[in-house]
């Protein structure tokens, strides 16, 4: 037999049934099984006929039924439960929406409540599956809120996606460590979000002045200046904002791998992408800093003229306005700016984020 998605191969030495040994067993018996080699199997993992294992993958073709109010936007993270494995996993993509009616492929960017859809779905570890067609328990899966741990869809697998065994990690001998060993630096992720015109660009200039006179290297993410080049694609929708803090998140970690500490200066809105920007660093790398002004005193300051702007609804999907922010919970930094420096409150976040003496 063999354990997967490891496919380590091993044989069953004895099967209990409670406390009896038994010679077989049927399904629905609660058993348990010793195993003749000492194999690290854990929940999720499957035991499967060595000669006729299933499948391993991370990227799959699958169609989705959304069952919540709030729509499916792709690029977000949801926690996929299949079996007994429970995942981290993205919808990448919507291929075509189907009209429940006529059956026809709508386009569509997002899902609705009772909307149904043909998706790619990627997962963060490989799961062992078949498809639907084939197997009804390894083909199909729920999708859980990571936030509310509602469910929030339920989908069918159909297969895995072709660059899912194609693409492979390739292991490089200089990582991380050297990189920041060189610089004589702790590598780290430093998130600033708040409400536009709370001060979150003026206060990670400032902030990363202070960083350059110590010689710490660094490097400055800023939302405007991002949509300018590589996220100049995309607009304010929701489905937007979502990708625009995946690509961005992705970023600064290579910049973290690369040794730097780098800044990043985003509106990022939502709880569900601030979670999955820190997901992606190792633990004590990313250090959420919420900079907390009221809604009032930005639009006080509106320097772009922006919240104006959005009063009179010449700017939709505005942050404050007719578009939420969540803020967050639990940042390891809450900054209250209002009626303070610049200044004092750079002194502040230095001590929060605990950078002087760590060189």
């Amino acid at each position: 037999m063999r354990v997967l998605p490891s496919g380590v191969q091993t044989r069953i030495q004895q099967v209990f049934c409670g406390f009896d040994e038994v010679t077989q067993a049927t399904q629905g018996d609660a058993v348990t099984l010793t195993l003749v080699d000492e194999v690290d199997a854990s929940r999720g993992d499957v035991l499967v006929a060595a000669e006729q294992p299933p499948e391993v993958a991370d990227q799959f073709e699958a169609r989705l039924l959304w069952m919540h109010e709030h729509a499916m936007t792709p690029g977000r993270q949801y926690l996929m439960k299949l079996a007994t494995k429970e995942v981290t996993a993205t919808v990448t993509d919507i291929k075509y929406r189907e009209d429940v009616n006529t059956g026809a492929h709508l386009a569509a960017k997002s899902l609705s409540l009772n909307e149904m859809a043909c998706v790619n779905l990627s997962t963060h570890a490989p799961v062992v599956f078949e498809p639907y067609a084939t197997n009804r328990v390894l083909g199909s899966f729920i999708l859980v809120d990571k936030q509310s741990f509602e469910t929030v869809g339920a989908g069918m697998l159909d297969f895995a996606l072709r660059r899912a065994s194609n693409i492979h990690w390739q292991a490089l001998e200089v990582n991380k460590q050297t990189r920041a060993a060189q610089k004589l630096q702790r590598p780290r992720c430093i998130w600033l979000t708040g409400l536009s015109g709370s001060g979150k660009s003026t206060l990670a200039n400032l902030l990363e002045k202070r960083l350059h006179a110590q010689g710490v290297h660094t490097y400055l993410l800023d939302g405007d200046n991002v949509r300018h080049g590589l996220n100049r694609d995309l607009g304010f929708t929701e489905a937007d904002r979502v990708e625009n803090i995946r690509r961005v998140a992705e970023v600064a970690r290579l910049m973290v791998d690369a040794g730097l500490v780098v800044l990043v200066s985003f509106i990022s809105p939502f709880k569900s992408e601030r979670a999955m920007a820190r997901s992606l660093f190792d633990a004590g790398e990313f250090t959420e800093v919420f900079v907390d002004t009221p809604l009032a005193e930005c639009e006080m300051r509106d320097v772009k003229g922006l919240y104006a702007k959005a009063r009179r609804g010449e700017l939709k999907n505005f942050t404050g306005i007719d578009s939420p922010y969540e803020a967050p919970d639990a940042a390891e930094v809450h900054l209250l700016t209002q009626d303070r420096t610049a200044q004092a409150c750079v002194d502040e976040l230095m001590q929060g984020i605990h950078m002087a003496g760590e060189r």
